[in-house]
């Protein structure tokens, strides 16, 4: 009996598909793409119109199954992509034309790599891309979009994408993640460390308690509405601090706590019996992933202890080989986080700006790939 078609669903919303559907096609190692993540975004607010992230995922369908879907928005803006290209679109605009809107394959607010594009297992993968390939190419001709960016796509994703449209121009970075070389726990990952290194941790960890500070951790149904809404407060002082607002509200947290509590792990600080910081993770079935943090009181190596070492340790108590603790910090480098590649790839329907980003991207490239091995040169483990 032959297949039916491919066909193409443009969804306005998330809510437009089933949970089941949309979640049988993710990886259980990627929170973030689970139909309740990106629902939470979309209906606390955080992800509108009003806030420049238009909703229009991709979804493809034969018959009455959806077989392959792509988060995608169009943006009017470039502000929580992490991926920064305010300089493409000052370059095109002064030339009078325009940069936005644009369309964007990613996680809003979520510089976490992982697949970008899913596909059911019985799909045929290439003809799959090659259909989407045309949706996202016929949505920028026909919306007036002046480009398609996919974001933190991981290496196979990007891999395969770039045999499918050659064209596509690919920029690197790099982000430090720690991994399990069999530590067994914490105190073989330390004697992993060279001595200087080694000291510098257990140094940083005793100050929290010196302190009078005390580190705990809640998962899942443990984590109370109370819980929640002071890792917001914590959450919230970060942004304040920097002068502007959240992009996420209270809103998208207290949902999550309450449809994929599964997924989530809450460092939280004491002091004198009150909680006074707090980190909020995210747990995939092999990866720790690291997010969100503030804290109400300035204390010497908090951060590190919350955000850093608490990972690792949760990792090597759980079972988990890979901790992501987010973007940004030659600072986890010394504390064992390796360098890794992280890649973005770029549609540009403007053939002089597409050159000129490809331009820069290659030497930028040439830069980053650079960095990225010296700085697997200064990590601290013993040789």
């Amino acid at each position: 009996m032959p297949l039916d078609p491919l066909s193409l669903t443009i969804l306005p919303t998330i809510g437009a598909v089933a949970a089941s559907q949309w979640d049988a096609l993710v990886d259980n190692d990627q929170p973030f793409l689970r139909h309740a993540f990106l629902h939470a975004l979309e209906a606390s607010g955080s992800v509108s119109v009003a806030t420049g992230w238009e909703p229009c995922h991709l979804s493809v369908w034969q018959g009455e199954q959806l077989v392959a879907a792509m988060p995608m928005y169009r943006k009017h803006h470039s502000y929580g992509e992490y991926v920064f290209d305010w300089g493409w679109a000052e370059a095109i605009e002064h030339a009078g034309g325009r940069y936005y809107p644009k369309a964007l394959s990613a996680v809003p607010f979520t510089p976490v790599p992982g697949v970008r594009t899913l596909i059911a297992e019985h799909a045929d993968a290439t003809a799959v891309r090659a259909f989407l390939a045309e949706a996202w190419r016929e949505q920028c001709a026909s919306q007036a979009l002046s480009s398609w960016h996919l974001l933190f796509a991981n290496e196979a994703d990007v891999t395969a994408w770039q045999a499918q449209c050659p064209e596509l121009i690919t920029r690197e970075g790099v982000q430090f993640q720690w991994r399990d070389r069999g530590f067994g726990d914490f105190d073989g990952f330390l004697a992993s460390l060279t001595s200087k290194r080694r000291k510098m941790i257990k140094r940083e960890r005793r100050l929290v308690a010196e302190q009078g500070l005390t580190v705990s951790r809640l998962e899942g149904e443990a984590i109370t509405p109370v819980d929640m809404a002071h890792f917001y407060r914590c959450y919230a002082i970060t942004y304040h601090e920097r002068g502007r607002p959240p992009y996420l509200n209270h809103g998208f947290f207290e949902q999550l706590r309450q449809t994929m509590p599964d997924a989530l792990v809450l460092v939280q600080a004491h002091s004198e019996g009150r909680p006074v910081a707090a980190a909020l993770y995210f747990r995939g079935s092999s990866t720790l992933y690291g997010r969100y943090w503030g804290s109400e009181v300035v204390a010497d190596c908090l951060h590190f202890e919350a955000c850093y070492y608490q990972g690792i340790e949760y990792c090597l108590q759980h079972g988990l080989t890979l901790f992501d603790p987010g973007t940004q910090g030659e600072h986890k480098l010394v504390r064992g986080f390796a360098p890794q590649r992280v890649r973005s790839l770029h549609y540009i329907r403007h053939p002089g700006l597409a050159a000129g980003v490809a331009q820069f991207c290659q030497e930028e490239g040439e830069h980053v790939s650079a960095y990225r091995e010296a700085a697997q040169q200064a990590l601290p483990f013993k040789q």
